[in-house]
């Protein structure tokens, strides 16, 4: 953890065992970065070399930028936004606490299965917003 943030002890603990269970579990995940709005990381879980710090300065840019969109074209409040690349892709999740403001950032390879990852990510921050 790069910053001291507000964010309970309980909370903390289920974004370090999900994020690992997220790697774990979901085939093609290599990382999974739970980071403050204003990008400091909470909790990781990486296969490779990824940095977590710049992953999560970088999700937090990406959460705001689709805030701004989500308002001008009144949309309503974002909840998350897809990446999608010729070698896999990324979901960056928000995750809106009365504590902290949180973005769950997933990456994966072309290999899996974009609906499988965005649910379970969906269901990450679902908990997260209730810990």
């Amino acid at each position: 953890m790069s910053a001291k943030i507000n964010l309970s002890e309980t909370a903390l603990a289920l974004a370090r065992s999900e994020s690992e269970k997220l790697l774990a579990e979901v085939a093609g995940v290599t990382t999974v970065v739970v980071a403050t709005v204003d990008g400091f990381d909470v909790a990781s879980a990486i296969k490779g070399g990824a940095d977590a710090a710049r992953i999560a300065a970088l999700a937090s840019s990406i959460a705001a930028i689709s805030t701004v969109v989500s308002e001008e074209a009144e949309l309503g409040q974002g909840k998350s936004v897809i990446i999608d690349t010729e070698s896999g892709f990324a979901i960056v999740h928000s995750v809106r606490r009365t504590d902290a403001e949180l973005v769950i950032n997933v990456i994966a390879k072309n290999s899996a299965i974009l609906g499988e990852v965005a649910y379970r990510t969906a269901q990450f921050a679902r908990l997260l917003k209730a810990a």
